[in-house]
C-alpha cells in the first residue's frame, strides 16, 4: 500500500500522466458544449508547437485512414474526437485482435522448414526475453512522452474553443 502512495505523487509515473490527459480530455469534453462547431476551424501553427508539434499536410489524394489523419487534417473536430477516443481506449481498453490473425501473422513472418521455424522461434524468444527490461522502459517513456502531449493538445483545443465562442476569461 506504501509503494501505490508513493507512485501516485511521483510527476512522472504513468499513473499520473493517464489522469492528467483524462483530466484535460474531461474538461474539454465538458467546455466543449457544441462539438460541431470546432469543424473546419484550424488551429493556428502557434497552438500547434504549444501542444508539442506541428502537424504535416495531409496529401488529399489520400484517404483518411486511420487516427493518425486525424491530425494531419488540423481541424479543432479532428483532435477533438481523436483525444475522446484515445480517452475511452484508456479507460476502456483496446479490441485484442483475434488469436487466429496473430497466429498467422506469427506464421507468416518465419520461413524455411518445420526445424527452421522451431529453432528461429526459440531464439527470438529467448532473445525477446533478455530485453523485455530494456522494451519496457522504452515503451513506458514514449507512452508518457506522447500521453503528455496529448494532455497538451486537450488544454490548447479548450483553450482555443473558448476563445472562438468568445469565453477567453473562464477559469483555466
Amino acid at each position: 500500500m506504501m509503494q501505490i502512495c508513493d507512485s501516485y505523487s511521483q510527476k512522472y509515473s504513468l499513473f499520473n500522466a493517464m489522469n492528467r490527459f483524462i483530466g484535460a480530455v474531461n474538461n474539454m469534453d465538458q467546455t466543449v458544449m457544441v462539438p460541431s462547431l470546432l469543424r473546419d476551424v484550424p488551429l493556428l501553427l502557434e497552438e500547434l508547437d504549444a501542444a508539442g508539434g506541428v502537424c504535416p499536410e495531409r496529401d488529399p489524394a489520400l484517404p483518411p485512414a486511420n487516427a493518425g489523419a486525424y491530425f494531419s487534417r488540423r481541424d479543432m473536430y479532428s483532435h477533438y474526437m481523436l483525444l475522446k477516443s484515445i480517452r475511452n481506449d484508456i479507460e476502456w481498453g483496446v479490441v485484442q485482435q483475434q488469436a487466429g490473425e496473430e497466429a498467422g501473422r506469427k506464421k507468416d513472418k518465419l520461413s524455411g522448414g518445420p526445424a527452421a521455424d522451431i529453432s528461429r522461434g526459440l531464439a527470438e524468444e529467448g532473445e525477446a526475453e533478455e530485453d523485455l527490461e530494456q522494451q519496457f522502459h522504452y515503451h513506458l517513456s514514449g507512452l508518457h512522452t506522447v500521453l503528455s502531449k496529448l494532455t497538451r493538445k486537450a488544454n490548447v483545443l479548450t483553450n482555443r474553443y473558448k476563445q472562438e465562442i468568445g469565453f477567453s476569461s473562464w477559469g483555466q
